[in-house]
């Protein structure tokens, strides 16, 4: 668990190296921009001269700002997204199991939720208008769409009967002790469980898993405040939402903990739909290509594997985020709300009742 949590430390650090510089170049690619080019080789060093810039600046508390909490709010928000890390498993190996905790799933939903309140308290505390707009509707906007998010867990929670990530991981790859049919019919008798690859994954093994996978990525984008749900950072309205005022270190702390958030969410989806650390590649005869890229539980390879799996899954969601950010423009208050508590949640609802059908006839 120690080798996981330093691991873990470790990703979420570098995470923030790499989502900013390929966030710059994704954007300046899709607006036929070069993006940063002249601090590095092709850019490279330019996330390290920022680094150095935020270190060398003043850390500002505003004059009439409660101090205490205008101090303690971006820690704590960093504290609950990196606490989320603690359960994950990153591969089979049990070097990279996190906790294992047998109620792994509901922890992660339960301590990533507290970062609210740090927003809240950053946005109060502040003493100024913009930021606490920032922070009310931050409150709204996570309180509003943890719903359909949470009903999307319970529909995986129901089809594997667990709340363990890692159980919930074995189930979805060649290493299962349960029997996977295709497509999760056992009318059509065709046993994929040592087939392995995409067609165990839950998005495939439970058709209609797809759509709640979609309902899923959603809820996701407004809890990590990505556009077009980035209402409580809107810059062209709030300036800069609740971290208005912060500057220096604490702001790359905030910073921090979106591209923390951005990645825990990212690699919470790959483990919930889309088979974790197994690799996508099936069983084809004699090409065994599931057991070749796999490697053994509790081995070095195993664990390398499906390090490497998971995270290339993860990477995929992050730069799907970013690709929405640069492609769709920033929803209004209304209709934000409106799409989760008139679309979102009635069709997670509705996963609800097919996963408990689901679950009892197939």
């Amino acid at each position: 668990m120690f080798i996981a949590l330093l691991i873990c430390l470790g990703l979420v650090l570098t995470n923030v190296v790499v989502g900013v510089y390929a966030e710059r170049k994704v954007s300046a690619f899709m607006q036929d921009r070069l993006g940063p080019m002249e601090v590095g080789k092709y850019g490279l060093l330019q996330v390290l001269a920022d680094l150095i810039k935020l270190l060398q600046k003043e850390d500002i508390v505003p004059a009439l700002a409660n101090k205490r909490l205008f101090l303690i709010a971006p820690c704590i928000i960093f504290v609950a997204i990196f606490a989320g890390f603690a359960v994950l498993p990153l591969g089979p190996s049990e070097y990279l199991q996190g906790s294992q905790a047998e109620v792994g799933l509901f922890y992660l939903l339960a301590v990533i939720s507290i970062d609210i309140i740090g927003i809240l308290m950053a946005g109060w505390a502040s003493n100024n208008k913009y930021s606490l707009f920032g922070a009310m509707r931050s409150v709204a906007q996570i309180v509003s769409y943890e719903v359909p998010l949470g009903l999307t867990v319970i529909c995986v929670a129901m089809i594997s009967q667990s709340l363990n990530l890692q159980e919930i991981s074995l189930q979805q790859g060649i290493y299962t002790e349960e029997t996977n049919y295709l497509f999760g019919l056992k009318f059509l008798d065709i046993d994929v469980s040592k087939v392995g690859g995409f067609l165990t994954w839950n998005i495939v093994r439970v058709p209609f898993f797809f759509p709640i996978y979609i309902i899923f990525f959603i809820a996701t984008l407004a809890e990590c405040n990505r556009a077009p749900f980035d209402l409580p950072e809107a810059e062209s309205e709030l300036v800069g939402g609740f971290h208005t005022e912060y500057s220096g270190m604490r702001w790359a702390l905030v910073f921090l903990s979106e591209y923390g958030m951005m990645l825990l969410v990212s690699i919470l989806g790959a483990i919930l739909f889309l088979g974790s650390w197994n690799t996508p590649f099936p069983n084809i005869g004699f090409l065994k290509l599931a057991d070749w890229t796999s490697g053994e539980p509790n081995t070095w390879s195993g664990a390398i594997w499906g390090f490497f799996w998971l995270i290339a899954k993860s990477y995929a969601g992050v730069f799907v985020q970013m690709w929405i950010r640069w492609t769709f423009p920033r929803l209004r208050v209304d209709q934000l709300m409106y799409l989760t508590w008139k679309v979102l949640t009635p069709f997670a609802i509705l996963g609800i009742f097919l996963s408990a059908i689901w679950r009892l006839l197939m």
